[in-house]
């Protein structure tokens, strides 16, 4: 009989005793390969095979966050599994979870009622002290990282996310649930990284750099909108803390791929599914949603100029066709409520801004804003602010300021200006419109696709459309495909 002891090594890894033979299996059971690696600099030298090990056959250690995986692969062998640690979850009940929240109202330290999911996920946090939270855009995930932090209270609380923006967001959510502002402390660009403060909040790039002993004082770590860090720096950051007990990860989405979905959970713990978009619509918690896929046909003297160009010379030519701009900016000026139109390079989004400026009818009393990495943190949530005040104003922004996290109810429209297959940025972006406003009976995407085909031969974006349309699909949102001609001159 094959036997498998399994320990605790240190809050972020397990160690696995086993014979040589076992220790070589488990190594190749946790092997994976990189998607894309082919294409990097490492591989094409040689210099690195293009796999990923998470189990260290010589020392025995993989992530703590595995041990499922590691439990699973013994089931599978029918190798005996021996724990050496006691792994008992939390002895945490629903009952005690709504016995604190009932307190937490009580003292004025929780402003709103939690909704039936949210008090799942803040249970399932703190009865297995690591976990990975899955819980769509606008489904309220700050109010359960609040739930977790408040029953973690003395105990001293890191919470990371991926921008500035979403350091001061967290800030504000936080003192609107009920928690006093002295009792935070933010980090990003410039500010002061030691606090002695119950809440730290931080954005991942101002603190991986930081010596071991500065991590050792928190007792809990948050990784909000986790699927966003970079991999390298939250593994850094994560092995400085080899004290920190309690490891919540929090995501609306992951982007599908294997290897990355267990480098989450191994650093954090198993994904658990909190709900879904499709609950939440049905539930009426978010917005009813619209898709309207919008397919511009270009002209077929365009389409033969563009057939032999490679992926970023066709984007390169849609961003700067003039038509396509125009059609763009009469798109935007044409809808009710507030708008918000995505670029991603900083020179398409400044020619979108300036057109719909200059198109702009004067006394509209229609604001247009300019959103991108060099706007402050701090502009960026005043801005926030103004058009949650308004009615019909017009956001031009990067999608890296604006697809992750940003919380603005009174969002009506959303425009997709670039061509993208990207999962994350998708389901990210489209939760921008899903928060509930009373002046809102539902929420609008206008995704802007091009057809160059040429016969049987499908362009690269179009493509990308394609793998958009399936994961619209897969969600099964409500979308609606526009054909529309197109002319090289239009107004």
């Amino acid at each position: 009989m094959t036997v498998i002891a399994i320990e605790k090594y240190n809050e972020t890894y397990i160690r696995v005793i086993c014979e040589p033979s076992e220790s070589f299996e488990l190594r190749d059971y946790f092997t994976f390969d990189i998607p894309g690696a082919k294409y990097m600099p490492s591989f094409k030298s040689k210099a690195w095979d293009g796999k990923i090990r998470l189990f260290n056959h010589m020392t025995g250690l993989v992530y703590a966050g595995l041990r499922k995986y590691v439990e699973k692969f013994c089931e599978e062998r029918g190798y005996t599994v021996h724990y050496l640690t006691d792994f008992s979850p939390e002895n945490f009940t629903l009952e005690q979870a709504e016995a604190f929240i009932a307190k937490l109202k009580q003292y004025g330290w929780l402003t709103m009622d939690p909704r039936d999911y949210q008090i799942d996920g803040f249970v399932h946090a703190i009865r297995e002290k690591r976990a990975f939270l899955l819980s769509p855009t606008a489904s309220g995930k700050s109010l359960m990282m609040y739930l977790i932090t408040r029953y973690y209270c003395g105990r001293h609380c890191l919470i990371i996310v991926p921008t500035t923006g979403l350091v001061l967001q967290m800030k504000n959510d936080f003192i609107q649930y009920g928690m006093p502002e002295d009792q935070i402390h933010c980090i990003y660009s410039g500010q002061e990284k030691y606090t002695d403060e119950w809440v730290t909040i931080s954005t991942w790039q101002s603190i991986y750099k930081m010596p071991k002993h500065w991590f050792a004082k928190f007792n809990v770590v948050i990784g909000d909108e986790a699927h966003g860090f970079k991999a390298n720096s939250l593994k850094t950051i994560m092995n400085k803390m080899g004290t920190c007990e309690a490891r919540i990860g929090v995501s609306g989405t992951l982007d599908g791929t294997k290897i990355n979905k267990l480098v989450l959970e191994g650093l954090f713990g198993p994904v658990k599914s909190v709900t879904t978009m499709r609950e939440l619509m049905d539930a009426g918690h978010v917005s009813k949603l619209k898709i309207k896929c919008v397919v511009l046909e270009h002209p077929q003297g365009i389409r033969q100029l563009l057939k032999k160009v490679d992926y970023q010379e066709e984007v390169k030519a849609l961003l700067q066709c003039p038509y396509r701009n125009r059609y763009i900016r009469n798109l935007a000026l044409s809808l009710k409520g507030n708008t918000l139109v995505l670029f991603r390079y900083i020179e398409h989004g400044k020619e979108l801004h300036r057109q719909i400026q200059d198109k702009l009818q004067p006394y509209s009393g229609r604001n247009v804003y300019f959103v991108y990495g060099g706007v402050e943190a701090e502009e960026r949530e005043v801005i926030r602010g103004i058009i949650e005040e308004q009615e019909n104003a017009i956001i031009v922004a990067s999608m890296g300021t604006f697809k992750m996290g940003v919380n603005i109810k009174k969002l009506h429209n959303i425009i997709f200006t670039h061509p993208s297959k990207d999962q994350i940025t998708i389901l990210q972006s489209i939760g921008r419109t899903l928060r509930l406003s009373e002046d809102k009976d539902y929420a609008a995407l206008f995704d802007i696709a091009d057809n160059l085909s040429v016969k049987s031969w499908k362009n690269f974006t179009f493509q990308h459309f394609i793998e958009r349309v399936k994961l619209y699909t897969e969600e099964d949102f409500d979308y609606k495909i526009y054909n529309i001609e197109m002319k090289e001159i239009n107004d």
